[in-house]
């Protein structure tokens, strides 16, 4: 009976977390793909970069990274693949701090085109070991991400927990102070 029980519930896990994965499930995903991300908001260099300038920051390759959801449960990893800091990107665009206080307040969202949305706090990226992780990819085995990745994507591979900022379609980047 207990078997059956830890069966059902890791079924039951690997179900939720497969739909948590799914965004949306389409046929088209055409329709998602991305060419470029911008990064606006409170930045002095509001930036549009596509794969070939993503190409021009230091590039970061990283052999893989299992994708855990939410509940635990692992379902599956990305590997091979390369990109760019998010710290980097963030650095080139100049985060505003008109007080030496305000990148305390400040949060960066991450927006894909199917609508899903993922926060970092300006610390975690600057100030944590996250931020080493913290990556916008756009390759994977030397070639350019297939659809259902959208040709530019991101993951937080530091995460204990990898699933829920891994975001497909990426296409915004907005840093936002929220306090003031």
């Amino acid at each position: 009976m207990f078997q059956q029980c830890r069966a059902l519930l890791i079924t039951t896990a690997l179900v939720f977390c497969q739909q948590v994965f799914a965004h949306e499930t389409t046929s088209d995903l055409s329709k998602y793909v991305t060419e470029s991300v911008t990064v606006s908001g409170a930045v002095e260099n509001k930036l549009i970069l596509r794969v070939n300038d993503l190409r021009q920051f230091p590039p970061q390759k990283v052999g893989e990274v299992p994708l855990i959801c939410q509940t635990g449960a692992n379902v599956g990893k990305l590997e091979n693949f390369k990109g760019v800091l998010l710290k980097d990107i963030l650095e080139k665009a100049v985060v505003i701090s008109k007080d030496h206080n305000d990148v305390k307040k400040t949060i960066v969202i991450a927006s894909a085109t199917d609508g899903y949305k993922v926060v970092f706090s300006w610390s975690e990226i600057f100030n944590t070991p996250i931020g080493e992780g913290v990556m916008v990819f756009f390759e994977k085995d030397g070639k350019p991400l297939p659809e259902d990745e959208g040709r530019i994507a991101m993951i937080s591979s530091k995460d204990l927990r990898t699933g829920p900022r891994h975001v497909k379609w990426l296409n915004g980047i907005e840093v936002r102070k929220i306090v003031d």
